[in-house]
C-alpha cells in the first residue's frame, strides 16, 4: 500500500518541469492525479503517459490561467473526470504550481501589462482555484501551494515575481488558519535553483554550476524530483499536523559564508 493510495490530487502546471516531477511521484504513491496544463498538448500526453507506464492513474485537463473564469474550468473538468474515473469528485490534494515568470520584474523596467499577467497567473489563480477546490475536499485535504526562494533572497530581474510569490505565502497562512478547523492543511514549499527544461540554458553551464555551488549549502542544482519528494511529503498523513509553513526547498540557498577568513 502506497502512502497515497485510494487519494486524488490536482497538480496545475503538471506537464512540465518541477509540476511533472510531482505528478509522477504522486501517482507513483497512489494517487489518481488531473495534470493540468495550459497549451502543450504534446507534453501533457506524455505525462499521463509515462505514469500510466509505471502503472500509475491520470488524466490531462488542459485550461488556460490569468483568464476569466479560469478556475471554474479548471475545477469543473476535474470534477467531471474524478467523477468518471472514481464515481465522485472528491479532490483529497491540490497543487497550485503554475506559475510564469516572463518579466523584466525590476521597478525601473517592468511594464503593467507584464506586472498584470504575473500577478493574474501567479497569485489571482492559485487564490479562486483554492476558493472552488474547497468545497470538493474533506477532512484529510491537503493544500500545497508552491513558491520560491525569491522570497527571501533579493535577485535581480526578480522583483515583481518574487512580490507574486510573497503572495502566495501569504496566502498559505491565512487559508491555513480559516480551514483548519476541517482537518485541510495548507503549505508552501519554496524551491530555489532548479533544472527543467526551461531553466537548463542558464543552469546547465559549468560556470553557473560553479556559481550555484557556492552559494549553496547542498552543492548542487535542485531537480523536479527534489521539490516532489517534499510535495509527497506535505500530501500524504505524516504531515498532518503541518500546516501555515513555508519549506525552504533550496537546497540552503544563500545562507551566508560558509567561512571565514
Amino acid at each position: 500500500m502506497t502512502s497515497l493510495s485510494g487519494r486524488t490530487a490536482l497538480v496545475t502546471g503538471g506537464s512540465r518541469g518541477i509540476g511533472r516531477g510531482i505528478c509522477e511521484r504522486l501517482a507513483a504513491e497512489g494517487a489518481l492525479v488531473a495534470v493540468h496544463y495550459g497549451s502543450d498538448d504534446g507534453a501533457a500526453a506524455d505525462t499521463v503517459a509515462t505514469i500510466e507506464a509505471a502503472g500509475g492513474r491520470a488524466f490531462a485537463v488542459r485550461a488556460e490561467l490569468g483568464v476569466a473564469g479560469d478556475a471554474d474550468a479548471v475545477i469543473g473538468a476535474v470534477g467531471a473526470g474524478l467523477r468518471e474515473r472514481t464515481g465522485h469528485a472528491h479532490l483529497d490534494v491540490l497543487v497550485n504550481n503554475a506559475a510564469v515568470g516572463d518579466s523584466d520584474g525590476d521597478i525601473d523596467s517592468e511594464t503593467p501589462q507584464a506586472f498584470d499577467r504575473l500577478f493574474a497567473v501567479n497569485v489571482r489563480a492559485p487564490f479562486f482555484l483554492i476558493q472552488k477546490a474547497l468545497p470538493l475536499m474533506g477532512a484529510g485535504g491537503r493544500i500545497v501551494n508552491i513558491g520560491s526562494g525569491v522570497t527571501r533572497i533579493a535577485l535581480p530581474g526578480e522583483l515583481a515575481y518574487a512580490m507574486t510569490k510573497a503572495a502566495i505565502e501569504t496566502l498559505t497562512r491565512n487559508v491555513a488558519n480559516q480551514v483548519g478547523s476541517r482537518g485541510i492543511t495548507v503549505n508552501t514549499v519554496a524551491p530555489g535553483p532548479t533544472r527543467t527544461d526551461r531553466t537548463a540554458h542558464f543552469l546547465d553551464p559549468p560556470e553557473a554550476q560553479a556559481m550555484v555551488a557556492a552559494n549553496q549549502a547542498l552543492e548542487r542544482v535542485g531537480t523536479p524530483a527534489d521539490i516532489a519528494g517534499v510535495v509527497a511529503f506535505l500530501a500524504g498523513a505524516d504531515s498532518a499536523w503541518l500546516t501555515a509553513n513555508v519549506i525552504d526547498a533550496t537546497g540552503g540557498s544563500y545562507l551566508g559564508p560558509k567561512r571565514l577568513g
